[in-house]
C-alpha cells in the first residue's frame, strides 16, 4: 500500500472510530441523527409510491392519476392477464432470492424480538422489490410492509455501523418504521405510535424523542414533495354522538374482531390448501394471480391496497348488499394474496375491509332507523379503525390515524369504543395480530416485539463452569470418601468406563455414617441418582431453569449431547437465577433509558 493511500486509510478508520464513539455514547446525537435518516426514509416511501402508481397505470391501462382499487378505467384484458404475469415475475424473483440468499427475511418486529434490532439492508431491498412486484400485479395487499421494512432497515444498518448498544439499536429500528408509516399515511402521530405498539412493544422515555423526530421528519418530507393533504379526504358534517351510540360502536368492534380473525385464518387456510394439493411454492403466486383475476372480474375494487376504494366509499354511499359482496371478495382476495406467496401487508387492506364493514352496518341500520343516516361517516370510521386494530394489532395507532385524517375529536372517541372492543376480543379469543400470527405459523413463538432474543443468547454453554468433578461409577465408596472429603464439594458426577454420564452423587450421602457398615461393598455408582436429569449447551436460560425445577436439584451436569452424554461442565440453579434476574433488570433499565453496561 502506498504511503498516501495508507495515511488516508488510517484517517478514514480514525474518523469512523470517532464517529462511532461520539454517537454510541450520546443520546442527543442519536436523536439528531434520526432527523436526516427520517428524511431519507420519507424519500424512499415517496419513490416507492410513485413507482407503484406508475406501474399500475402501465400494467392496467389506467387513466392518469387514477387509483387501481377504485376499480374504474381498468382494461378488461389486462385485468385477466396482469395478476398471473405478475405472479410469474414474483416466482422468478423468489427463486433467484432463494438461490443467492437462501434465508428468511427478518422484518422489524422479528428483529426487535429476537435479534436485538439487527436487520440486513440487502434483505430489506429484496422484500421491497417483491412487494413492488406484488402490488404492481394487483395483489390485494398494501405497500406498508415494504415501507416499514426499508425504513427500519436503513436505520438498523446505520445503527450497526455506529455499533449501537442492543437497546439503542432496537429503538432505531422502531424510529425507522415510524418514519416510514408516518410518511405513507401523512400522519406523524399514527406513525410514532405504530412504532411504539408494534415494533418496540412499549412507550419508553428513551424512545420518545428518536421515534418522534423520525416520524416528523418522514411526514414533512412527504408533505414537501407530495403535498400537505391527508391521505384520505373525509367530508364530514358536524354530528352529535350521543351516549347511547357508544354501545352500538362497541358491538361493531366485536363484529369487526370476527372479520379480522376470519381474514387472518383464511390466509393460513389458503396456504395450507396449496400444500395439501402439493402445489410447488414457486408456483403459488401464479395460482394466486389467476384466482385474484377471477375475483376482480366481478369486483375490481379488490385489487391493490384499497386507498382509492376507501376514498370512493367516503365520496359515495353504496347499497347494503353490494357492500357485503365486496367485503367478502376483498377478504378472499387478501387471504389468497398472502396464502399464495404475494408479498405485502394488510394494513391498508384492513382499513378498506373496515370501511366496507362500517358502511354496510350504516346502510343496514339506516333501513330501520333513518336518523342514523346522518352518522354514516362515523360508522365507516369506526369500522375502519376496529377491523384494522384487530388485524394489525395497534389500537392507539388506529385512533390517532382517524384523528389525523378527520381532525374531529368526537369521531376519534367513537372510533376508540370500537377499537378497544375489537382489540380486546381479538386478544382473548385469538391471541395474535397478523404479523405475530405469521410467526406462529412458522414456528416462532413471538407474540410481541419485546426483546426475548437475549434469552436465546444466554445459553447453558455460556454460563456453565468447566471444573466438574467426575468419578468412575465402579470406584469403591471408601476410595471416594478419601478422594472427596466431606465439605470439599457438595456434588460429584459418576461416569461409566467410556466417560458417559451415569448420575449425580451427593457427597454428604457418600459420607453418611449409616453407610459405614456396608461401605466396603459399595461403589460410587450405587449412590448415583437422577440419571435422566441434565442440561445441554444449546439450552437457553429459561429451559435450564425449567429443568432445575423438574429435577429438584441445585446442580446439574452439562452434557455434550443427549446421545454422547459426556460431561462438559455443570451449572447451579442459584447462578442461573442470578444471571436471569440481573439480565431482566438490565433490560428494564435499558427500556427506561438508564445507561447500563453491556453483558459480556
Amino acid at each position: 500500500m502506498r504511503p498516501k493511500r495508507f495515511l488516508s486509510w488510517i484517517g478514514l478508520k480514525s474518523l469512523r472510530w470517532l464517529a462511532r464513539r461520539k454517537v454510541r455514547s450520546s443520546e442527543p446525537m442519536m436523536i439528531l441523527l434520526c432527523a436526516p435518516l427520517g428524511v431519507i426514509v420519507g424519500l424512499v416511501v415517496v419513490a416507492l409510491h410513485e413507482v407503484v402508481s406508475w406501474l399500475h397505470v402501465v400494467n392496467f391501462g389506467l387513466p392518469e392519476d387514477a387509483s387501481l382499487s377504485a376499480g374504474r378505467g381498468i382494461d378488461p384484458l389486462r385485468l385477466l392477464i396482469v395478476p398471473a404475469l405478475g405472479g410469474a415475475a414474483l416466482a422468478l424473483l423468489a427463486l433467484a432470492g432463494r438461490y443467492f440468499r437462501p434465508r428468511e427475511i427478518v422484518d422489524p418486529v422479528e428483529a426487535n424480538a429476537l435479534y436485538g434490532g439487527r436487520m440486513s439492508i440487502v434483505d430489506s431491498l429484496r422484500l421491497a422489490a417483491a412487494t413492488v412486484v406484488s402490488n404492481a400485479a394487483g395483489a390485494s395487499l398494501g405497500m406498508e410492509a415494504a415501507y416499514s421494512q426499508m425504513g427500519a432497515g436503513v436505520f438498523s444498518s446505520l445503527g450497526q455501523w455506529f455499533n449501537l448498544r442492543r437497546a439503542d439499536l432496537r429503538i432505531f429500528v422502531a424510529a425507522g418504521a415510524a418514519a416510514a408509516i408516518a410518511a405513507a399515511f401523512n400522519a406523524p402521530l399514527a406513525g410514532a405510535f405504530y412504532a411504539y405498539e408494534l415494533v418496540l412493544g412499549s412507550y419508553t422515555p428513551a424512545a420518545l424523542a428518536q421515534v418522534a423526530v423520525a416520524s416528523l421528519a418522514g411526514t414533512l418530507t412527504v408533505r414537501t414533495t407530495l403535498g400537505v393533504a391527508p391521505i384520505f379526504l373525509v367530508h364530514t358534517q358536524p354530528v352529535t354522538v350521543l351516549a347511547w351510540d357508544y354501545p352500538l360502536f362497541a358491538l361493531i368492534g366485536i363484529a369487526a374482531a370476527a372479520i379480522g380473525i376470519a381474514t387472518m385464518r383464511a390466509a393460513t387456510t389458503c396456504e395450507q390448501a396449496l400444500r395439501r394439493l402439493s402445489v410447488p411454492r414457486w408456483l403459488g403466486p401464479i395460482v394466486g394471480g389467476v384466482l385474484i383475476s377471477g375475483i376482480a372480474i366481478g369486483y375490481p375494487q379488490v385489487l391493490g391496497s384499497g386507498h382509492g376504494a376507501i376514498q370512493a366509499l367516503f365520496d359515495e354511499s353504496p347499497l347494503f348488499l353490494p357492500l357485503l359482496f365486496v367485503l367478502v371478495a376483498k377478504m378472499l382476495a387478501s387471504a389468497i394474496s398472502i396464502g399464495c406467496g404475494f408479498r405485502g401487508g394488510l394494513f391498508s387492506s384492513s382499513l378498506y375491509l373496515g370501511c366496507l364493514f362500517g358502511a354496510a352496518v350504516s346502510q343496514g341500520i339506516a333501513a330501520f332507523g333513518p336518523w342514523f343516516a346522518s352518522q354514516h361517516m362515523i360508522f365507516v370510521m369506526v369500522g375502519m379503525g376496529a377491523v384494522a386494530a384487530s388485524i394489525v394489532g395497534a389500537p392507539v395507532t388506529m385512533v390517532l390515524l382517524v384523528l389525523e385524517v378527520t381532525g374531529d375529536f368526537s369521531v376519534a372517541l367513537a372510533v376508540l369504543a370500537g377499537v378497544v372492543m375489537a382489540a380486546t376480543v381479538t386478544r382473548f379469543t385469538f391471541g395474535y395480530s397478523f404479523s405475530t400470527w405469521r410467526f406462529h405459523q412458522r414456528g416462532k413463538l413471538i407474540r410481541t416485539p419485546h426483546d426475548i432474543g437475549w434469552i436465546g443468547d444466554l445459553t447453558v454453554g455460556r454460563m456453565a463452569r468447566r471444573d466438574a468433578k467426575t468419578v468412575a461409577q465402579n470406584l469403591p465408596l471408601l476410595r471416594l470418601r478419601e478422594r472427596i472429603p466431606l465439605g470439599s464439594r457438595t456434588r460429584a458426577f459418576a461416569v461409566d468406563a467410556v466417560g458417559r454420564y451415569v448420575g449425580v452423587i451427593d457427597i454428604s450421602v457418600a459420607h453418611d455414617p449409616d453407610l459405614d457398615a456396608a461401605a466396603a461393598g459399595l461403589v460410587a455408582g450405587d449412590l448415583a441418582t437422577h440419571r435422566g436429569h441434565y442440561l445441554l449447551p444449546g439450552m437457553n436460560i429459561q429451559e435450564a431453569l425449567a429443568r432445575f425445577e423438574k429435577a429438584e436439584l441445585e446442580t446439574l451436569p452439562v452434557l455434550s449431547d443427549a446421545e454422547d452424554r459426556r460431561i462438559e461442565g455443570y451449572l447451579t440453579e442459584a447462578y442461573a437465577l442470578r444471571r436471569y434476574t440481573t439480565e431482566m433488570e438490565r433490560q428494564r433499565k435499558a427500556e427506561m433509558g438508564v445507561s447500563v453496561p453491556e453483558t459480556p
